[in-house]
């Protein structure tokens, strides 16, 4: 992997910063450097190898999606022994969730160790979850599935996912409120549309109704986005976080 000793200038395991970050951060010792580098790599630096195929964290981000995912379901399994799989389907989601994981990156301050260093606007939204499940890749091709495992289970459970919290938090408003106006027989639907306004930002707007009644309104970057705060404001319009 020569090309990132050229991106990332010769960082001695020894003394260089990104090891010493990578160390506090892992709680162990790396002992290839590189594929660390690999997985702190965004797209935009365009970056190949010598066969031309691409270099950056996207292939760590799908190894560590399903490392994840895999640790977490086995965690839940084992202590919920009273959990149906609906329920822990439901909890892992929660722990998995591109929100979440965005938080978790956040706590791990992984931003300063991406490059290159553009402002954070120019990575999108779920920078921070990528990189966490492109960390977890790497960790799992350079020490293998153990190191892998305690690390997740101690540093990213132990240390920073509150159970008790995420049992009772909402993943999706509008499908809550979907299962509420099925359970109490009303009728629910979302009006969606492309916004034209002066933020550019703020593409869709949805209106809400209850019965055939306009409830709330809601405008986002997205479809899903403007449905999603619209339900949000219905669900504590009608007092459901109340019950």
């Amino acid at each position: 992997m020569r090309f990132l000793h050229h991106i990332f200038g010769p960082r001695l395991p020894s003394n260089g910063i990104f090891y010493t970050q990578l160390k506090s951060l892992l709680g162990a010792s790396p002992k290839n450097i590189e594929v660390y580098q690999e997985a702190f790599t965004h797209r935009s630096m365009n970056v190949t190898d010598a066969a031309g195929n691409k270099i950056n964290y996207e292939r760590l981000e799908f190894l560590g999606d399903t490392l994840l995912s895999s640790v977490v379901s086995a965690y839940l399994y084992k202590n919920y022994p009273e959990a149906q799989e609906g329920k822990l389907t439901k909890l892992r989601s929660k722990i998995v969730s591109r929100e979440h994981l965005n938080h978790l990156g956040q706590k791990f301050g992984l931003m300063q160790l991406v490059q290159p260093t553009n402002p954070r606007a120019n990575y999108g939204n779920n920078i921070l979850g990528n990189l966490l499940e492109a960390l977890i890749g790497a960790l799992y091709v350079d020490q293998g599935y153990g190191p892998c495992e305690q690390f997740i289970l101690h540093k990213v459970i132990g240390q920073h996912v509150d159970l008790e919290k995420l049992v009772n938090s909402i993943l999706s408003y509008k499908s809550t409120l979907i299962e509420w106006a099925q359970k109490e027989k009303k009728s629910l639907r979302f009006d969606t549309q492309k916004a034209d306004g002066l933020d550019p930002n703020v593409n869709y707007m949805t209106q809400l109704s209850i019965d055939n009644k306009p409830w709330v309104k809601a405008r986002e970057a997205s479809k899903k986005k403007a449905e999603e705060k619209a339900a949000r404001r219905a669900y504590f319009k009608l007092g459901l976080h109340t019950n």
